[in-house]
């Protein structure tokens, strides 16, 4: 009984696999990277296609023809093929002949248990720009800030969040590489946790390279350009070698530092400017008039406020007299020419 039902399975199967059908892919989403092609028509194996059948290929789409899973044909176009190199021959092909191969190939599926062989498939690999993949620095990253114009060089921890995209440029690579011979699909949650990691290691350099422009971390969402231009520069040789994928673009959603680090670069900022004495002058100015109008207003009475109006006067004047020596700005003793701290009160002088 099981031979005649292995012989009655093989000639079934082949005449069911003789007729012509075609092969298509619903619209790939964006978690989508590759899946297996539907097989539409005439009732058949999934693992055959027959000769003359068709393939069908829409707009951001990739085939991939496989046998015993080595690519045998690519069509990267739309367009609608006809695949005219199966292992199993159509009886609509070749007449009497075309006949003859079909029982021929009955006989080959009854060596192999009614089976065929060899199988093939059709994979469609998606080509479209995948969007939405979102990154953040768990870490700080390190961030040089220069401004030649003060003299400023100072390192700050940078945290940043945001989204990059990518595309599959070769899906040849891709399916050799990273997707295999899938029974199914392959999303890319099967590949972006290590494509972020890499991403991320390449932040740090990045951000050096860009730091040297003098563009301030608060500017680097308006300076994307520059930084997709630089992890490309960086990620693109391995991604496509490896993968068969080509970094695109990122986008920055926000960039934050620590409330210390911000305080330390307006410190510094600070200290620069009043080292011209025409800046320190007007930061005096600045600083009387504002304790002016506020002992003006000063619920206490006038006399109290226009006592904050001389403390600051002596601050301002210990600061430019600092330069010279002078005298300190908090504690108001003497202090020698070039100090960084005053000698009666230990405090750090304004530079």
């Amino acid at each position: 009984m099981g031979l005649v039902k292995a012989v009655v399975g093989s000639v079934v199967g082949t005449l069911s696999d003789s007729w012509k059908d075609y092969f298509v892919c619903d619209s790939l989403d964006n978690n989508t990277l590759m899946v297996r092609g539907t097989k539409k028509g005439y009732s058949g194996s999934d693992e055959v296609i027959t000769n003359g059948s068709g393939i069908v290929v829409n707009e951001g789409q990739c085939a991939l023809v496989t046998e015993e899973g080595n690519i045998l044909e690519v069509a990267a176009e739309p367009g609608n093929y006809t695949f005219d190199s199966s292992i199993s021959p159509s009886i609509f092909d070749g007449g009497i002949a075309g006949l003859k191969e079909v029982f021929a190939d009955a006989l080959e599926r009854f060596t192999h248990g009614g089976d065929v062989s060899k199988t093939q498939r059709v994979y469609y690999v998606n080509t479209k720009e995948i969007m939405g993949n979102m990154y953040g620095t768990a870490t700080p990253i390190p961030f040089r800030v220069v401004d030649n114009n003060i003299g400023l060089d100072v390192d700050v921890a940078v945290r940043c969040n945001g989204e990059y995209t990518f595309r599959i440029v070769n899906p040849l690579t891709f399916y050799q590489k990273v997707a295999g011979n899938k029974a199914a699909r392959f999303d890319k949650e099967e590949i972006l946790s290590i494509m972020k990691a890499e991403m991320m290691d390449q932040l740090n350099p990045a951000f050096a390279k860009i730091s040297q422009l003098g563009i301030r971390y608060s500017e680097l969402p308006s300076h994307t350009a520059e930084l997709k231009e630089v992890l490309a520069a960086q990620l693109n040789p391995k991604w496509v070698e490896q993968r068969g994928i080509e970094f695109v673009n990122i986008a920055i959603n926000s960039v934050t530092i620590p409330e210390e680090d911000e305080k330390k670069i307006r410190d510094l900022q600070l200290a620069a400017v009043n080292k011209d004495a025409n800046m320190a002058n007007a930061t005096i100015v600045t600083a009387t008039a504002d304790a002016m109008r506020d002992a003006a207003n000063n619920p206490a009475g006038a006399g109290v406020g226009f006592m904050n109006v001389n403390m600051a006067q002596n601050t301002a004047s210990g600061l430019m007299q600092n330069q010279a020596g002078g005298y300190c700005p908090f504690c108001g003793k003497p202090l020698p020419a070039g100090a960084r701290f005053c000698p009666t009160c230990g405090k750090e002088l304004p530079q």
